[in-house]
């Protein structure tokens, strides 16, 4: 049997019938820049997350950058960050002229450790930039108490936890404002880079409604310098009948991790623990083993694709050299970066699929060579 790690064309012929409806739609009305699909799907993903307002741009990484620019986040200011995030959660800091500062992130969880953040706050520090890593969350109500003794802005990157829920209320209802990435392979995915960001607080809107269309809120009238980054109108529409199916998704997904919950118990293979407060979107189902590399090859042999989410924590990257960290810095970081595996996840994966995966694990560990061999 072959598993692959993700497979974007499983998707149920209704939802595909309505999409090509909808992109038809939208070619038909040739109304491709910031048409009226962008502001339905805008007032649609907003009401779903409980915030006030939703602008769509190009990317979840635009979406962190002009979250910080419209903060009024730049020279000289500081924004805490935790070390196992991918990339583009800390580029957006540096680009828009502060610099990152990094935090270890828990063992356990994978998320920021919160016990961490006080102690590199600074004169400096301006946000705190949790991230919801694999779609599990960390304990926002640690955070925001921090954020508010300290007087500092909290921007979630939200970019894997659509759907995700933190006490019932969802991610990006929390912070100041937040970040979310439709990347095809998320939960709410484009076709195509698509990000958006949202906010409760009408002179973030406002703010970011000129900065993502070159700084204009009427044509040809430039109220600041902005950028290029606008919600393609056909994005704006297949996303508006995925986000009808999000909750659906996201269930599939949950019963997908049940069960993988359910058929690795035995194993000596380590799971993510999750805050009782949190029920995530499962965007991705990671597991840690120090036989990650053995494992991966006996995998793929066996015709499973697997992942590492990620392979390189933020302060070893050599683009972020510069930062003046080094190895040893954050040692949870780099042991997750070194042992964790992420294993087939994907709403239309079957429990056959599944099972498959499992009896694989079970015969690799079952191995002579791994015999009596447990993490630690």
């Amino acid at each position: 049997m072959n598993v692959p790690f993700v497979d974007l064309s499983r998707q149920p012929k209704k939802v595909s019938r309505a999409i090509n409806m909808a992109i038809r739609r939208v070619i038909l009305s040739s109304d491709y820049i910031l048409g009226k699909e962008v502001s339905k799907f805008e007032k649609e993903f907003a009401k779903y997350i409980g915030v006030k307002y939703c602008v769509g741009v190009g990317s979840g990484t635009d979406a962190i950058l002009l979250s910080l620019i419209s903060l009024g986040i730049g020279k000289g200011d500081e924004v805490i960050v935790p070390a196992m995030t991918f990339t583009a959660t800390v580029s957006p800091i540096i680009l828009a002229g502060a610099s990152p500062v990094l935090v270890d992130v828990s063992s356990q969880t994978h998320q920021i450790n919160v016990e961490k953040i006080e102690q590199v706050i600074t004169k400096k520090t301006r946000a705190i930039i949790p991230v919801y890593l694999y779609g599990y969350m960390p304990d926002m109500d640690k955070i925001l108490s921090i954020a508010r003794k300290h007087n500092l802005l909290v921007v979630e990157d939200s970019c894997q936890a659509h759907g995700s829920l933190y006490k019932k209320k969802k991610s990006g209802s929390l912070g100041d404002i937040a970040a979310f990435s439709f990347y095809p392979s998320k939960n709410l995915g484009a076709y195509g880079d698509a990000g958006a960001i949202v906010t409760s607080r009408k002179d973030l809107f406002e703010k970011i409604i000129a900065l993502r269309n070159h700084g204009q809120i009427e044509k040809n009238n430039h109220t600041m310098i902005g950028y290029n980054s606008r919600l393609d109108t056909i994005q704006a529409a297949i996303l508006r009948v995925k986000l009808s199916k999000l909750d659906m998704e996201n269930k599939s997904r949950a019963r997908i991790a049940e069960e993988y919950d359910s058929l690795l118990a035995n194993l000596p293979i380590k799971k993510i623990e999750r805050n009782e407060d949190n029920k995530p979107n499962y965007h991705l189902y990671v597991v840690k083993t120090k036989k990650r590399k053995k494992l991966i090859n006996y995998l793929r042999k066996n015709g499973i694709e697997s992942g590492i989410h990620y392979p390189i924590p933020i302060h070893l990257q050599t683009s972020f050299k510069k930062l003046g960290y080094k190895k040893g810095d954050f040692p949870n970081a780099e042991r997750i970066a070194n042992e964790s595996l992420s294993l087939p996840m994907f709403s239309a994966l079957s429990i056959k699929e599944i099972r498959y995966v499992v009896s694989i694990l079970k015969k690799f560990f079952k191995k002579k060579d791994y015999r009596g061999y447990y993490f630690r």
